[in-house]
């Protein structure tokens, strides 16, 4: 059975922005333990060209991620995205009620087998808050919020290691997240990672234009905003058209 297309939110003669699925390897890996499907093969497939990808998502998350389509593009686009002249907001549903708006300076690892501590900043925004029955029995109700999450650096998870250094673990995260928490959304029928690459935008590295892209939000990302009864078009974010380039 062929797998289903990769939504593409921009594309041009030299790169694409596409939606990455929850649940989608971006490339195989060490981590893949032996997985077949991966982002890349199938944009290879798709595109019948090679794909180079300038950034990487988790695993579990979905959204907008850049990919090159020819070696010369991924040099200049990798430049762009170390220069940090690249806007990522991210959505992400966590525990409790964080502050309306603050940036986290917190120095992260690299992540398994790469100790050194470099410096991470994240800005938040509280976007919507919602309470629902607690899964833990010292309390009626259990807090929740949805956060509109802008790295400014590009650290080993860094918007989830950040939430779980505030003790406002994200939702769904078996890694970094609170074990009770997830387990009251899968009881309820949200089985993924809240986390999701909503907008990506930056220069283009060849003409100069700004490149603004947004990816919608899948089904079961949907089922949680109404799980706590949050409409995009109140809660401060708004999906727009895709326009395809």
């Amino acid at each position: 059975m062929d797998s289903p297309l990769i939504e593409v939110l921009y594309a041009d003669a030299r790169f694409a922005v596409v939606n990455k699925p929850a649940g989608l390897m971006a490339h195989a890996s060490a981590m893949a333990r032996g997985e077949d499907d991966f982002l890349d093969e199938r944009l290879r497939e798709q595109f019948g060209t090679a794909v180079h990808l300038v950034h990487r998502l988790d695993r579990a998350t979905s959204g907008c991620l850049l990919v090159a389509l020819d070696r010369d593009s991924a040099s200049a686009l990798g430049k762009v995205f170390m220069s940090r002249e690249v806007r990522k907001d991210y959505l992400a549903v966590c525990r409790g009620w964080p502050e309306p708006s603050f940036v986290l300076d917190y120095a992260l690892d690299g992540g398994p087998g790469k100790p050194e501590k470099k410096p991470a900043i994240t800005a938040f925004e509280r976007l919507a808050t919602a309470e629902l029955d607690s899964p833990d029995a010292r309390h009626a109700t259990s807090r929740y919020a949805l956060m509109r999450c802008s790295p400014e650096t590009g650290r080993y998870r860094q918007i989830r290691r950040h939430l779980k250094h505030l003790s406002h673990h994200l939702i769904g995260d078996s890694s970094h997240g609170d074990g009770r928490h997830n387990r009251a959304f899968r009881m309820r029928g949200v089985h993924r990672m809240l986390l999701h690459a909503w907008r990506l935008g930056f220069e283009h590295p060849f003409n100069g234009e700004r490149v603004e892209v947004e990816a919608p939000l899948d089904a079961e990302f949907h089922r949680a905003l109404e799980l706590l009864d949050w409409d995009p078009a109140t809660s401060g974010f708004r999906q727009r058209p895709v326009v395809k380039a």
